[in-house]
């Protein structure tokens, strides 16, 4: 029964994935660097909200919660901590669809591992100060569902722009 629940886990949170995935596989050149939303923080840069940095900032979460604990975690090159840094929204560059193409293969990667190889993904953790401790297993649906939230946002903009309107994902294939 166990393995029929990882895999079960795996199938839609995979799915998740591959629906950002297909947002950013589609996202036009010219729509790389619009505005997803505008921010009523008038201290954040414009790029904050630009469909590359939604892309990313959902990518490094995805990647930090999936990590063993925060001390430990460190993004791959080229990508920064600047994420978790509140002092430094923006990352050092505008990263490439090709970079957050092959940081998403990263996150997926990680992503069924652990789910495959925790071994009890019951236990409280916290991984942020000042958060409630919650189970890994509730930290994964809780990232699970921030992943689709920004994969949404990703393809409405795109649908309002180029009338692409997404594909549902079932499960993952992969």
């Amino acid at each position: 029964m166990e393995f029929q629940w990882r895999e079960m886990f795996w199938y839609q949170f995979g799915a998740a994935i591959d629906v950002l995935q297909d947002a950013i596989v589609n996202c036009p050149d010219n729509l790389w660097r619009i505005r997803v939303w505008d921010d009523p923080n008038p201290a954040l840069p414009k790029e904050y909200s630009e469909f590359w940095n939604v892309a990313y900032h959902t990518l490094f979460w995805l990647d930090y919660y999936l990590s063993e604990t925060p001390e430990t975690f460190a993004p791959p090159a080229p990508f920064t901590m600047s994420e978790a840094n509140a002092d430094a929204v923006m990352p050092d560059q505008i990263y490439t669809k090709e970079q957050l193409l092959t940081y998403l293969d990263y996150c997926r990667n990680k992503t069924r591992t652990r789910i495959q190889t925790t071994p009890d993904p019951m236990v409280p953790q916290r991984m942020r100060p000042n958060w409630i401790e919650m189970s890994e297993a509730e930290l994964w649906l809780y990232t699970m569902r921030h992943v689709m939230e920004h994969a949404a946002q990703l393809e409405l903009i795109l649908g309002q722009n180029i009338g692409y309107g997404g594909k549902w994902v079932s499960r993952t294939k992969s």
